[in-house]
């Protein structure tokens, strides 16, 4: 558990540092320069991610369960995730999803916490998706106050909107019947056949 709670902290700290003091952040990528700020941050966000798949898959080996998911939150799941990918590659390519939702990827990182805190049952779950739930809500909430920084993508399309509908739902079904099995060892979709 130690070492997830330790890559929640690296990941959330660097993830949050705009969110708590935006001018402290512009002066230091302004005083190093932009690439290396980026650089640095990246490689601290890196190590958070690697120790937060690695302590969560060392603390399920042994899981402290809280409480028993209800019936209905397997396919309360597989409909809160259904949006998620369209609104991560909408993130990459802008149209009138990203502008009707402002912030796809924090929807998106909203939505799956959601999803999964519906689904699973453990501290390691809670503490994970929790903190993931918390963050992306604070810094929805903040971007009230702060202009997002642009994001390398596609050039604003009106195909964007069909490509992160159709990538979006392949990558959906993709995880549903495969990918998220093979990457995770959990299968959304049990096939019996």
């Amino acid at each position: 558990m130690t070492l997830l709670i330790a890559g929640l902290a690296l990941f959330f700290i660097s993830h949050s540092i705009s969110i708590i003091n935006e001018p402290w952040r512009n002066r230091m990528a302004a005083q190093l320069g932009e690439t290396v700020w980026q650089g640095l941050y990246g490689l601290v966000a890196l190590a958070g991610l690697v120790f937060i798949v690695w302590g969560y898959g060392l603390a399920q080996q042994t899981p402290v369960p809280l409480y028993t998911p209800p019936p209905w939150a397997r396919s309360a799941n597989l409909l809160l995730m259904l949006p998620v990918f369209p609104l991560l590659v909408a993130t990459y390519f802008p149209g009138r999803i990203g502008a009707a939702v402002k912030h796809p990827m924090l929807l998106a990182t909203l939505l799956w916490a959601l999803a999964h805190l519906v689904v699973t049952g453990t501290l390691a779950s809670l503490l994970l998706f929790g903190c993931f739930l918390i963050w992306a809500i604070a810094d929805r909430l903040s971007m009230r106050q702060r202009v997002q920084r642009p994001l390398l993508g596609a050039p604003p399309s009106a195909w964007n909107d069909l490509i992160a509908l159709l990538a979006g739902l392949a990558l959906y079904v993709s995880f549903l019947f495969w990918l998220h099995g093979w990457l995770f060892g959990v299968a959304p979709i049990v096939q019996t056949f």
